[in-house]
């Protein structure tokens, strides 16, 4: 895993489109604080965007934003409410129009080994979950291309700050799959 340094957009150690939309989708996400519900966004090449909507050139003013093959996210709001964030996604098709999807999720994770001591009983793995002594509260943004390009970023809630968000490729394989998926459709 590698720590972003840095807590401005312009400071981004990347130029890859993928890496520098998901990092400002993360801060996005990270600037309405804790305990949300999932978040999916849409990302688009920015030129296309502008090209469609012109009024939006003057709010998209960074070099990052103007850079080849630059990508803007869009939220989805008004998602359906469900409990199963797979069952969300296995719903989710995407126009050709649409490079890539971002989601960004919050999980809580116990040490390695813990979970073997968790109920059976789903509701009550939740509560054990919840009351875990050291338990770790955890927000995923989890961004796939339609090219085959992945990027995820973790942030803790005990470590809360931009420069503190780890970034890799196979930190959630999971999610990665299934946001590729919703691209085939």
């Amino acid at each position: 895993m590698v720590f972003v340094p840095d807590s401005s957009p312009a400071s981004v150690p990347t130029t890859e489109p993928l890496a520098v939309a998901a990092l400002e989708t993360e801060r996005h996400v990270a600037s309405s604080g804790w305990d949300q519900n999932p978040r999916v966004f849409a990302l688009v090449d920015t030129a296309e965007l502008i090209a469609a909507e012109p009024q939006l050139a003057a709010s998209l003013d960074s070099a990052a934003d103007q850079a080849p093959g630059a990508l803007s996210a869009i939220e989805q709001e008004d998602l359906p409410r469900t409990s199963n964030l797979e069952s969300l996604l296995g719903r989710m098709a995407w126009p050709e129009t649409v490079h890539g999807v971002a989601l960004a999720v919050e999980r809580i994770v116990i040490p390695p080994g813990a979970e073997r001591d968790l109920p059976d009983d789903p509701t009550a793995a939740v509560d054990a979950l919840a009351a875990h002594p050291q338990r770790q509260d955890v927000r995923l943004l989890v961004a796939v291309h339609r090219d085959g390009r992945s990027v995820c970023l973790l942030r803790q809630r005990a470590n809360d700050r931009d420069d503190r968000v780890a970034t890799g490729e196979d930190i959630a394989p999971g999610l990665v799959h299934a946001l590729r998926e919703t691209l085939k459709g």
